[in-house]
């Protein structure tokens, strides 16, 4: 039988393979950015077909907005909070589930079952949970002689949306143990011969060398983080998800504004406005993540700008 060898497909393949995500990019994130935008140059109320053109109208209204940079600030605070105790607490994880323990398969589906829970049911669940009269957490404290605390109104609203985001660690635990057990174990047993303790081989040989996963986690973990919305809806004291004005000035972040701005003030305009702006506020944090990454991350191959 002759052997098949290798031949150069055409042009026309290339195409063929990419022009689904193409024609996806496009219709799903291009033309909807740009008609964002034309909205957002508008008085547009989503229902109406009188609508007229206010130019940047929207943009410098938004600039004297106390309660929207409010809540700009808020999630700023909210993100350099919880992106640093996902990431860490994904690591954690990994490293103990990393060890060669019994049933470490169990034990590792059982730690990942919660990220691929629907946002929604996790939400609902945690706000049963977190409930001050009926929520099993309250039951237990109760047990301990502590008084049933209010988690979901002000000043608790805050840490119950950190426990919510905790939850989910196990999508980046499954990431950081295939970084950890991507690394060479002759680095790590050459450091154990030199003299270093589990510490400081963790620390000067393991982290260095999964710190390319680390910044791809804290990239994807800022700007989820910042996009956050269901989450503080859900959990707030109200028997529907439109009762907005009922959710703690702790957890009303920049989404819930937005949120707030679109469907229950009817001001797409100026609602599309706050989201370009907020698109602007994510790349430059996205960037300055970037820009960071050569003072801590360290890849095995240099790149052509450091030669």
């Amino acid at each position: 039988m002759a052997r098949r060898t290798w031949s150069r497909y055409p042009r026309r393949t290339f195409y063929l393979f990419v022009g689904p995500w193409v024609l996806g990019f496009l219709l799903l994130t291009a033309v909807p950015l740009v008609y964002a935008f034309g909205v957002s140059l508008t008085n547009f109320d989503g229902s109406s077909p009188r609508w007229r053109w206010v130019g940047l109208r929207n943009y410098s209204e938004l600039l004297g907005d106390h309660d929207a940079w409010a809540a700009l600030i808020r999630t700023i605070g909210f993100t350099a909070i919880a992106v640093p105790l996902s990431v860490a607490g994904a690591l954690g994880l990994a490293v103990l589930l990393n060890r060669r323990l019994k049933a470490v398969g169990l034990w590792r589906t059982i730690f990942f079952l919660p990220s691929v829970v629907p946002v929604v049911a996790m939400a609902i669940m945690w706000k049963l949970v977190l409930n001050r009269d009926a929520g099993i957490l309250n039951a237990i404290l109760g047990v301990a002689g502590i008084h049933p605390i209010r988690w979901l109104v002000d000043p608790m609203a805050f840490y119950a949306l950190i426990i919510l985001t905790l939850w989910g660690l196990g999508g980046g635990m499954v990431i950081m143990l295939a970084a950890l057990q991507g690394v060479p174990t002759e680095l790590e047993e050459a450091a154990r011969v030199d003299g270093a303790g589990r510490w400081r081989v963790f620390r000067h040989v393991t982290v260095p060398m999964i710190s390319p996963v680390v910044f791809f986690q804290v990239t994807t973990g800022v700007i989820a983080t910042f996009q956050i919305v269901v989450q503080p809806l859900l959990l707030a004291e109200t028997n529907s998800i439109s009762g907005v004005g009922q959710v703690p000035q702790s957890t009303h972040l920049y989404m819930v504004q937005v949120y707030q701005e679109f469907f229950l003030d009817n001001r797409f305009g100026y609602g599309s406005a706050m989201l370009w702006v907020f698109f602007l506020v994510i790349l430059a944090f996205t960037l300055l993540v970037q820009r960071s990454s050569r003072l801590w991350v360290h890849y095995e191959v240099d790149s052509d700008a450091d030669r």
